[in-house]
């Protein structure tokens, strides 16, 4: 298989000497543990720039230069200002920087949780960023709950529609808080959110040279919302007859998931169904510590971070694991361009689990910052 690509760069590769610009909002929790250590890896392997990996894969010749912004966007501004994102900050990130790393939100001062949805579901929204890609790919046997599987028997990539469906909080209560209460949530599909991300997922499999293409929806219950999906993929699908697709219902394809998982390449679906399939696929490869995310508009700012929360309970303690940080700024700098870069830090996270240097939550004895120190010397050859 040919070196994966998300087969979309940043609006600028910044080549020619001029540095890309990464705005970095740690967060909460964890966040502000691994994302370090995430920055240091990436430092790492750019170093080497020009040089021959530890896996013998040459990286690019052309010396990669990076700055990082850090902003302090969490749980400690909003209790000390009641602020989320200032006024502005979208603009600003969209103009000025060619991507952003994510930490993680979420601290039980705010039992609302309202600063992380202002700002994760905020940047998402405003940024258009509509592809939601969840790599699932297994690094070692050890890690997955299936009986007798291989490495290459878990390996697809799951995309999940990112700015509509049931997340755009469109409802309401009536009669809140008596005995005839009735909520209702309206799940917003339209032509345009639909195709952009079908079409997206069949780009991808082109682009990498894969076969199969599976889309989900719920069509024989969701009858309006879902025949859209339907009717729009039925479209899609017949400018790419070198791709096998199929269709499968959201409750068929989590059983196959399970029973087969070599059968998928490429899964897309919206946002709730992607949201739910991509967390039991990251379970499949080892859990939600080892799951990168990019939050992509194809060609602007974009997003990547680590699928796990901010984990309140282990938070300080130096034992977080850093793995699903560095994955994802893996994703990051292959969206930037530097796809040998991204396959070099992926390559050490395998190799990490492969010599047992994690942290207690994959069974290892490491802190956080050990992992992190190893994964850069892995990387700067």
């Amino acid at each position: 298989m040919p070196q994966e690509s998300l087969i979309s760069t940043a609006k600028s590769l910044r080549e020619g000497g001029a540095a890309a610009r990464i705005a970095v909002i740690p967060g909460d929790g964890i966040g502000k543990e691994v994302t370090p250590e995430a920055i240091k890896a990436i430092r790492a392997v750019l170093r080497n720039s020009g040089t021959t990996s530890a896996n013998s894969e040459t990286l690019s010749s052309a010396r990669r230069q990076i700055e990082f912004v850090e902003f302090d966007w969490g749980a400690d501004k909003f209790l000390r200002e009641g602020v989320t994102l200032p006024d502005g900050a979208v603009e600003m990130l969209a103009d000025e920087f060619d991507a952003i790393l994510f930490g993680a939100l979420g601290d039980p001062r705010v039992p609302s949780n309202q600063h992380a949805a202002d700002i994760l579901l905020g940047l998402r929204f405003k940024l258009d960023l509509y592809v939601n890609a969840r790599p699932v790919e297994l690094f070692h046997e050890r890690l997955t709950p299936l009986r007798e599987r291989a490495s290459a028997d878990v390996k697809f990539m799951v995309f999940r529609e990112n700015t509509e469906g049931l997340y755009v909080g469109v409802g309401g209560f009536f009669k809140k808080g008596t005995p005839d209460e009735v909520a209702v949530q309206e799940d917003v599909n339209s032509r345009k959110g639909v195709e952009r991300i079908i079409r997206y997922a069949f780009d991808y499999a082109r682009a990498n040279q894969l076969k199969r293409v599976c889309m989900s929806d719920k069509s024989n219950a969701m009858t309006f919302a879902h025949d859209l999906w339907q009717r729009v993929f039925k479209q899609v699908r017949q400018e790419y007859p070198d791709i096998e697709s199929r269709h499968l219902y959201i409750d068929t394809l989590a059983m196959e998931v399970v029973r087969d998982p070599r059968q998928f390449d490429v899964i897309v679906t919206c946002n709730l169904f992607g949201d739910i399939i991509s967390d039991l696929g990251a379970q499949l490869a080892g859990g939600l510590g080892l799951a990168p995310s990019g939050n992509i508009h194809p060609g602007q700012t974009s997003l990547f971070e680590p699928v796990h929360g901010s984990a309140p309970s282990i938070a300080g303690k130096g034992i977080a694991n850093p793995l699903g940080s560095i994955l994802s700024a893996g994703m990051m700098l292959e969206f930037l361009g530097w796809k040998a870069e991204g396959a070099a830090l992926k390559q050490a996270v395998r190799d990490a689990l492969q010599e047992n240097v994690v942290t207690k939550e994959l069974g290892g004895s490491k802190a956080t910052v050990e992992v992190g120190n190893w994964i850069a010397q892995q990387v700067s050859g």
